[in-house]
């Protein structure tokens, strides 16, 4: 069984529910408090001892490539003030561990983890959705490499949510259940409101064989016109070990507005140096509204 070093960060889309803000500023660069949301992922991705992070980025997006650089004037100017350079560490990537492909067509997530065919080989590899903000310790893919080692096969990140609200997200048809592992009977990307087989979504972080790519060679379109991820995992199921792990932290979903607006104050209300002052300014706003 191949350790995970790999990991997938499909960064290509528009935004268009952020814009006009995503405009020019991708919004996998947008802050929560005082770093980008993409950088929460790449720490998880470090965290849970993956090496290589492979980037499908798009046109405009050469922003994200330049956070992951070495900022030459900006250190030496900040050490020559006095400054401490040291809050930058964690944006630079190990030189050669950094790979970025463009997706030239915007056909799908599917589509966008098949540009990194190449580059994934015969390894299994991880796949973040850094719209997906998620916050626990250890961190999510930390957990679910955990599970990997000990069941191998494919896990993907599992969590529970209201049924009316299924219809938005990939859902499992779970199996048997043991803690926090559940059996992957099926998938259902998008299902029609009553049609859910469960609550169980897949909120945007997956460990998967290296087959998953031979299926997206050949995948067609699935729900809204695109290449679809889950429909190329469900073919997978029965063939190798499939299972997903329940999260044991908080998700926030940054790819809808009020996602981020609470991300961003949850982060704030718990940071040791402005959580008490956001605290009371949110007491404030609270009590004049």
């Amino acid at each position: 069984m191949k350790p995970i070093k790999k990991a997938v960060f499909p960064v290509a889309g528009m935004g268009t529910r952020f814009l006009p803000a995503t405009k020019v500023m991708p919004k996998e660069l947008f802050p929560i408090v005082d770093r980008p949301l993409l950088q929460y992922a790449v720490d998880e991705a470090l965290e849970a001892g993956i090496e290589q992070m492979i980037f499908i980025n798009g046109r405009g997006k050469g922003m994200i490539e330049d956070h992951f650089d070495l900022a030459y004037e900006l250190e030496r100017t900040m050490g020559d003030r006095g400054k401490d350079s040291s809050v930058l560490d964690g944006t630079r990537l190990t030189p050669g561990n950094s790979v970025f492909i463009r997706q030239q067509e915007p056909l799908g997530l599917g589509h966008a983890i098949w540009c990194a065919r190449d580059i994934i080989g015969d390894e299994p590899f991880a796949i973040f959705l850094p719209d997906e903000f998620m916050v626990g310790s250890p961190g999510c893919m930390r957990q679910m490499v955990d599970a990997y080692d000990e069941l191998g096969g494919n896990i993907v990140c599992a969590l529970e949510i209201p049924i009316e609200d299924t219809p938005s997200y990939g859902v499992i048809n779970p199996g048997y259940r043991k803690g926090p592992i559940t059996e992957v009977k099926g998938l259902v990307e998008k299902p029609a409101a009553g049609t859910a087989p469960s609550n169980l979504i897949l909120p945007g972080r997956y460990i998967l064989q290296p087959e998953v790519m031979r299926i997206l060679e050949t995948q067609e379109a699935g729900a809204g016109g695109e290449i679809q991820l889950t429909d190329a995992m469900a073919q997978m199921i029965g063939k190798q070990p499939f299972h997903g792990m329940t999260f044991d932290g908080r998700r926030y979903d940054c790819g809808s507005k009020v996602g981020y607006v609470e991300a961003n104050l949850a982060m704030a209300l718990a940071h040791p140096d402005i959580g008490d002052d956001i605290r009371t300014i949110a007491e404030k706003l609270l009590a004049n509204s």
